[in-house]
């Protein structure tokens, strides 16, 4: 079978979208959809197929299979419904929801449609090789982890924007946007989190934005625990920090870098063939291999690996922070 693609919303990660698609077979980008219609309409001339200026527009004129959607945050959900309700699959960029209520819709959409969503860092090697190791348990148990996401987002990256650094329509800042994707390791690696305590701050943009640039939280899992910091005040975009400590093994993942160390020797270096990713480089190079597994689980090739109850599971964490730091106490999740 052959899938006629859509993407709605043209912007820079659109762009590592269709750079994907276009390398698999028996898919044809097809159409595009931006409020901005230049933006749609390069897209076409650059990958081939129609632009278009609403998503409704688009969903009326054309016969799609899959939905792309990769525009602000607090429309991932709605667009994924529009397309559900047609009997069209999505797969959607980070994050799933902005809030509870959100993920609660999606989840019913996703008994509709197969819906995927791109936590494409779960695709990185040093990412399967630690998490091959824990299942076949040649670390021991997963004593606790710390993580560390320090980045740098300037006023124009905002303002610029249109809807970045606004409650409505990015749901948050560091956390829900930059931090997400560390945060959704977490998961993989230590399983069910059962409770977060947190604070944040804005701590460089006061004026700018209505969202957090800081985050910290204390993370409770079961059977161990996470410390986890994010920041977009930082001088440059540092290479995020993962590590994990094990009965038998410590891992540390930084960047695209793995680093593992047994009997408290030296860390040393894993290597792995170097993988080029599109677009920036912190965005890792999973995603090619995180929309090729989601087409081939359609194709029935191959199960998709991100469970709508894994991206729950991250999500309802990442609204536990929220509340705890909005709240000031602890919160069950």
């Amino acid at each position: 079978m052959s899938y006629r693609v859509g993407i709605v919303g043209c912007g820079g990660i659109a762009a590592v979208h269709a750079e994907s698609l276009k390398r698999l077979p028996d898919v044809t980008l097809t159409a595009y959809a931006d409020i901005r219609p230049e933006r749609s309409s390069s897209f076409a001339e650059r990958y081939g197929g129609h632009a278009y200026g609403s998503l409704d527009e688009m969903l009326e004129k054309e016969e799609l299979e899959v939905l792309h959607i990769c525009t602000p945050h607090a429309l991932h959900v709605p667009m994924a419904c529009a397309a559900a309700d047609r009997g069209i699959r999505v797969f959607m960029e980070k994050p799933a929801a902005v809030n509870k209520e959100q993920m609660d819709e999606l989840v019913k959409a996703a008994d509709k449609v197969p819906i995927g969503v791109c936590f494409q860092n779960r695709y990185n090697d040093n990412v399967r090789y630690v998490k091959k190791e824990l299942e076949e348990g040649l670390a021991g148990k997963v004593l606790g982890a710390r993580a560390f996401v320090t980045w740098h987002r300037t006023a124009p990256y905002y303002t610029e924007s249109g809807w970045r650094g606004t409650i409505a329509l990015e749901g948050g800042g560091a956390l829900i946007n930059q931090a997400i994707h560390t945060l959704d390791l977490l998961t993989v690696f230590l399983g069910n989190p059962k409770e977060a305590e947190a604070s944040m701050a804005n701590h460089h943009l006061k004026s700018v934005i209505e969202v957090e640039d800081t985050v910290e939280a204390y993370i409770r899992f079961e059977g161990s625990t996470a410390n986890f910091y994010a920041t977009t005040s930082y001088c440059t975009d540092a290479p995020v920090l993962l590590e994990l400590v094990c009965e038998k093994k410590e891992y540390r993942l930084e960047g695209s870098s793995l680093y593992v160390r047994e009997n408290k020797e030296d860390f040393v270096r894993v290597e792995f063939d170097r993988k080029e990713g599109f677009g920036k480089s912190y965005w890792g190079t999973g995603h090619l291999a995180c929309i090729t597994n989601y087409y081939n689980s359609l194709k029935k090739e191959e199960e998709y690996q991100i469970r709508m109850a894994d991206v729950e599971r991250t999500m309802n964490l990442m609204f536990a922070i929220y509340r705890s730091a909005k709240e000031g106490a602890p919160v069950k999740i």
